[in-house]
């Protein structure tokens, strides 16, 4: 009866991901997926012919190109590349084994219209969301917020960072609702208006992370691997068998064993794993978990760029809350040949929002009217889904299902809070350094 300090269960990003961490940390990991694939419900999936099996659609048609040349990710996302998980890649040495290009352009919708997100000078000079004054106003936010220190006072304009509202500070610069808008939603990458009435600093944080994205590589701030988000898993699952995580795939979990209320074992195909924590994503303890909401995806298949985007083969656009008349965003993200997801000519848009109605395809219609025409399009509704308890007293640590954004915001929020409940220590990009560096030392 082998004994682990961790076994996990699934190999979706987080687990795989925080699995790395904590091998990188010196726990002796185990981690057992009932899949034959990396990747779990953030897998790609390849050849086209599977996608089409998978949503039981009959096809794929003629003229879609070979199969093997489509990866298709069932929840497509962007990293902003100065964002939490690039670090983690960069930190944990990940990127070695992957190749990134970045996302050509990063839009947002308002009155009907596809507008470029502006994020520096030049581009506010340029850009018809705002007028002379409006321009002028936010030229003078941008420059508050990247010259903003938290610990330095003379850089708050007189704001507390920690009580003045963000209300408060596009009141102080006399902002717009529409400036206001595109600042919430496709700069600080917000899905509802809720951060207006918070405390402004972890707006600013966002805003500013999103400028120094930008700056990395001039006219977008989002990475993309190629061949597919589902080599994100795989890279990190490599990375912790090199520090000697051992992995079981295409393996049935028969059991979570639990003694006076905690964690003791799994049993896996009559097998039993004695471990002291367990972590795992909701569809292995659907008992410690509850519903929170539901998330509508629609993955298109195209043989053209989206209209009014300059022709890029990859793209974001936010379509504001307010512009459809709805509590939450839509999101519409593009990829193609660019990235080897797609044949020379094809295109893969998937459009995404949080389920408001009993009529969840009416929903993302304004995101699919930007569309077309659509050569095929396969819906996924999933459950939100967050765990009932923060597992330190059974030492069973649930992860979050994955929202309806393009961006990796809560994700990485979400594994640093895992991280801090299973190992009691705040996750930090440092002390992976100096592991890291140590390790290859040795």
């Amino acid at each position: 009866m082998p004994d682990f300090d961790v076994i996990v269960l699934g190999t979706g990003l987080k687990e795989c991901i925080l699995s790395c961490l904590l091998s990188i940390c010196g726990k002796k990991v185990l981690h057992i997926d009932q899949n034959p694939y990396y990747g779990g419900e953030t897998a790609s999936i390849s050849p086209l012919e599977q996608l089409y099996k998978q949503f039981q659609v009959p096809g794929p048609p003629k003229g879609m190109g070979r199969g093997k040349e489509w990866n298709v990710d069932l929840v497509p996302k962007f990293m902003l590349s100065n964002g939490q998980l690039v670090k983690m890649l960069m930190f944990t040495e990940v990127t070695r084994y992957l190749d990134f290009k970045v996302i050509e352009g990063s839009y947002v919708f308002k009155g009907g219209k596809v507008h470029k997100v502006p994020i520096t000078e030049a581009d506010a000079h340029a850009s018809d969301l705002m007028g002379m004054f409006d321009k002028r106003r936010f030229r003078k936010l941008l420059l508050f917020i990247l010259n903003f220190d938290e610990h330095d006072p003379r850089t708050h304009q007189d704001m507390d960072p920690h009580r003045t509202t963000m209300r408060d500070v596009f009141r102080h610069f006399d902002l717009g609702l529409d400036v206001v808008e595109f600042v919430g939603h496709a700069l600080a990458l917000y899905s509802t208006d809720d951060y207006l009435d918070q405390p402004c600093l972890q707006t600013i944080k966002r805003i500013r992370m999103y400028s120094e994205s930008v700056a990395r590589y001039d006219h977008s701030p989002y990475l993309y691997p190629l061949y597919g988000l589902g080599e994100l898993p795989q890279g990190f699952a490599r990375l912790s068998a090199q520090h000697g995580g051992t992995y079981m795939l295409n393996r049935h979990v028969d059991d979570i064993v639990m003694e006076n209320g905690t964690v003791v074992a799994v049993k896996s195909q009559g097998e039993l794993f004695r471990c002291k924590q367990l972590l795992c994503d909701p569809s292995y303890a659907p008992n410690r978990v509850k519903r929170v909401g539901r998330v509508i995806r629609v993955i298109c298949l195209l043989n053209h760029p989206i209209k009014n985007t300059h022709d890029a083969n990859s793209c974001q656009i936010v379509i504001p809350q307010t512009q459809v008349h709805r509590k939450s965003d839509i999101y519409v993200c593009l990829v193609s040949s660019t990235h080897n997801v797609a044949p020379e000519g094809k295109y893969i848009a998937v459009v995404s929002t949080t389920v408001e109605t009993s009529n969840p395809e009416k929903e993302v219609q304004p995101g699919l009217a930007l569309l077309e025409p659509i050569m095929e399009k396969f819906v996924s509704i999933s459950n939100l889904i967050v765990p009932t308890d923060d597992g330190r007293r059974s030492q069973v640590f649930v992860s979050r299902s994955y929202d309806a954004t393009t961006h990796y915001n809560m994700e990485c929020e979400d594994i640093k809070d895992i991280f801090r409940r299973m190992t009691g220590t705040e996750f930090s990009f440092e002390d992976f350094r100096r592991e890291c560096e140590v390790d290859s030392d040795d």
